[in-house]
């Protein structure tokens, strides 16, 4: 196989189909800025196909095979892009090499002497933003890619002139394993995307290959009160710098204090303190992604003072417990969570903050999740006052017989089916008093109905 690396040369052209994602997208701006000639497709108009042609990319809406030119020296696609494509098709047929996405972003890595990739089933994306917050406390001008919008970059993506990069890195087909990570944190691990993965073994043997991709001289951060964690990375027999609260983590917060939406809590590392953590958001499972970035800044070489000034601005990041507004007095919040663990979480960080009402309405992501997950998905629905659920949103996946919200809603109680977005809607706007959280929830196009809420009031 082809080695991207050859391809990262001044005056080298790229085709890249699906331009417009929120990987493409920093991947044409990066490639670009290294000197290479691009073009590229997507399906659709965006402010970020846009912005790619503001810096010289062309980029034609729609996807033909005349849109590869013959003189195209590789393509790169995204995972939604299959091989029935017309562009791969005429790339396989004019002898151009093929790259996936995360190959692309693995032979970048290559150029910085810090590779920091975040892995783990939950937290990636607000483990990834703390990192940022930190770095660019510290001034080291990174280079950042993640999965939601960071109101400090204003952005999912950052070009830095740094010696780093911070990757968000998914285990999904795998596609961490195409990275070449200096540093590798794993956040948790559970059995997720079992339409790709056969079991949480098999979701284990993923993890552990990524963490055995370190080098020697290179650092793997893992969560030490996460048993699935431990047990997939004792085989390495490689030092490991633990993160978590029990006494037996390296690097562990004591000293908590929660007040609302906000903990204080000290940071431990090797039994002296590092520093003292003022963080801005709720839940222990935000402690534990604080405490990871923790890590990940020591591994760095950051000093503690930008690691509280970093994690004390950190406010969220897009559809992580994010604030939209306010509807008849009830606050109206977004989260990204789609996986049982996720929603545990969530409810935990709420049940916290004292609101008279917890109404959630939740829109289940893929069929496959939802029927292997189902008895969990149950545990965690039970424990709003009201939970509202939404059809399954499909994904990249067919429906399966059998597999459905409604089926959902009759194991839970107090909740109630939707089967379109617009009745959803207009029954929490019915519902809405003061005293209650509205939490849109789901990896889905749910957060549209709180949108429509805020908008509504």
């Amino acid at each position: 196989m082809a080695d991207f690396g050859n391809y990262i040369a001044k005056g080298k052209k790229g085709h890249l189909i699906g331009v417009g994602g929120v990987s493409m997208s920093p991947l044409a701006e990066v490639l670009s800025g290294f000197g290479l000639k691009l073009t590229g497709s997507d399906m659709a108009e965006s402010e970020k196909t846009e912005h790619l042609r503001s810096l010289g990319i062309d980029v034609i809406i729609g996807h033909a095979a005349e849109n590869l030119a013959p003189d195209v020296d590789f393509v790169v696609r995204t995972a939604a892009v299959h091989d029935d494509n017309p562009e791969i098709m005429a790339a396989r047929e004019l002898g151009i090499p093929v790259f996936e996405r995360t190959q692309a972003w693995g032979a970048i890595m290559r150029d910085y002497k810090n590779a920091l990739c975040i892995s783990g089933t939950h937290g990636k994306t607000t483990t990834t933003s703390m990192c940022t917050h930190i770095l660019m406390a510290a001034r080291r001008d990174p280079t950042i890619m993640l999965g939601g919008t960071l109101p400090l970059l204003k952005a999912n993506h950052r070009v830095g002139a740094g010696d780093t990069i911070v990757m968000e890195s998914c285990e999904y087909y795998n596609s961490f394993h195409a990275f070449f990570p200096t540093i590798a944190v794993i956040l948790n691990i559970e059995a997720d995307h079992l339409d790709f993965f056969k079991d949480l073994d098999d979701v284990k043997n993923s993890f552990r290959c990524f963490a055995d991709l370190v080098p020697e001289d290179g650092c793997i951060i893992a969560n030490v009160d996460d048993e699935n964690t431990m047990d997939a990375l004792t085989p390495l027999n490689r030092p490991l710098l633990t993160f978590g609260l029990g006494q037996c983590a390296v690097v562990r917060g004591e000293n908590l204090v929660s007040r609302g939406g906000k903990t204080d809590f000290d940071v431990i590392y090797d039994g002296k303190l590092f520093t003292h953590v003022v963080l801005n958001v709720p839940g222990r499972h935000n402690v534990m992604n604080a405490l990871a970035a923790c890590a990940s800044a020591i591994c760095l070489g950051v000093p503690g003072e930008a690691v509280a000034e970093g994690l004390a601005a950190f406010s969220g990041a897009g559809r992580r417990f994010e604030f939209k507004g306010s509807c008849r007095g009830a606050d109206v919040y977004d989260d990204y969570a789609h996986h049982p663990g996720e929603l545990k979480a969530l409810f935990d960080a709420v049940e916290a903050l004292d609101y008279s009402r917890v109404i959630v309405a939740f829109q289940p992501h893929t069929y496959t999740r939802t029927r292997a997950l189902f008895d969990n998905f149950v545990e965690q629905l039970r424990r709003p006052t009201l939970t509202y659920l939404a059809e399954i949103y499909a994904a990249r996946e067919k429906s399966i017989a059998g597999v459905s919200s409604q089926e959902l809603a009759k194991k839970v109680p107090n909740s109630r089916f939707f089967p379109t977005l617009d009745s959803l809607e207009a029954a929490l706007l019915e519902l809405a008093a003061p005293g209650d959280i509205i939490l849109t929830v789901g990896a889905g196009d749910i957060f549209k109905v709180g949108e429509a809420l805020v908008r509504a009031n």
